[in-house]
């Protein structure tokens, strides 16, 4: 895996797909672990054996966040992300297609980094994922490892 490890969790197949085809046209070379729901996001990044080959996997630099999804949704994922020492300061971007404004409330009172609507056309897509790679993998200056 590259330092620039994205985990994308997203539940339907077809904007997983863009996703991942987006971010492989970016200019930010990237590894994008695609996951379809909170649950397989949780155990991901808590190490679950089922993920991991029972190795540590390694923190990814960033996560894309999808909100309305089964088994657990994303607020609470980054509710949980937030209140665990490990994952406390990891960023998360918020890319949904909820306008809602209770969505977008709850997103920032929990501790995201950023909320974006979900690009439906594919080349705003492949825009949308140019600019997240170019910011948060190459200009954001992330907290280093052992201050988290």
């Amino acid at each position: 895996m590259s330092e620039n490890l994205i985990l994308l969790i997203e539940d339907n197949d077809d904007d997983r797909e863009l996703a991942v085809l987006a971010f492989k046209q970016g200019p930010v070379p990237t590894d994008l672990v695609a996951l379809e729901d909170g649950k397989q996001a949780l155990e991901y990044l808590f190490a679950d054996a089922r993920f991991t080959g029972g190795e540590d996997s390694g923190m990814p630099k960033l996560v894309l966040l999808d909100l309305k999804m089964p088994k657990i949704d994303g607020l609470e994922v980054l509710r949980r992300l937030r209140s665990d020492q490990r994952t406390r300061f990891l960023p998360v971007v918020i890319l949904t297609s909820s306008m809602e404004q209770s969505d977008i409330i709850e997103a920032y009172s929990l501790g995201a980094n950023s909320y974006l609507r979900k690009p439906v056309d594919f080349l705003d897509f492949v825009e949308t994922a140019r600019q997240i790679s170019r910011y948060w993998l190459t200009l954001n200056q992330a907290l280093p490892v052992h201050t988290a």
